[in-house]
């Protein structure tokens, strides 16, 4: 298992304390993958910018596909710029790999046989490696779960020390992400008001 399917895993799992939006979700994907790319040696980071490393090809199918998308030639991908690209639409993406491997499954909601149909988690080991990993407080996935808010809002002095920095990097921007993602959709909201109150009149 990968740490992107394991954050999907538990952002999945019942009852968490926000539901987890899949923009958020899906920009927290993408620096998973990355981390998991950095821990297999198949990129680097230099400074803030993504560059191949090794030329081993992940066993995961969408990990391979992330390896697949690393700009090989400079100017290499800002960090932040490969979440926004790489996150594009990833939260479907891993729904359709978990359902296609029989961790995700589809049932109706509601009474009626007809109704829409909403995916749950299949009591899998690997749903309990990701749930196991998240109990034992590892602190990357702590990390990333925080950025979409699943830990809740946590004090800076309480995040889990990453220890790496370039790790930390990754997190960071994934942070630094999923925030401006938020303003993005404040900003909206302001000017869908601001707009609805043009028409409305006095």
């Amino acid at each position: 298992m990968t740490t992107a399917r394991d954050l999907f895993i538990i952002a999945m799992d019942p009852a968490p304390e926000r539901t987890v939006g899949q923009g958020d979700l899906s920009l927290a994907l993408a620096g998973a993958e990355l981390l998991d790319l950095l821990d297999a040696g198949t990129v680097t980071v230099d400074g803030d910018l993504v560059v191949p490393g090794g030329s081993s090809v992940p066993d995961d199918r969408l990990l391979a596909a992330a390896a697949a998308g690393i700009t090989r030639q400079p100017p290499h991908e800002r960090v932040e710029d490969w979440l926004w690209r790489r996150g594009r639409d990833l939260a479907a993406a891993y729904q359709d790999a978990l359902e296609e491997d029989g961790e995700l499954t589809r049932k109706r909601s509601g009474l009626l046989p007809f109704g829409p149909k909403e995916v749950e988690l299949v009591d899998t080991p690997a749903r309990r490696r990701a749930v196991a990993r998240r109990e034992e407080g590892d602190p990357v996935l702590a990390s990333l779960a925080s950025a979409v808010g699943l830990d809740g809002e946590r004090p800076e002095d309480e995040e889990p020390g990453l220890g790496d920095e370039t790790v930390t990097t990754v997190v960071a921007t994934v942070h630094e992400a999923v925030m401006e993602l938020e303003a993005v959709r404040q900003r909206r909201t302001i000017e869908n008001t601001a707009f609805a109150n043009v028409w409305r009149g006095p």
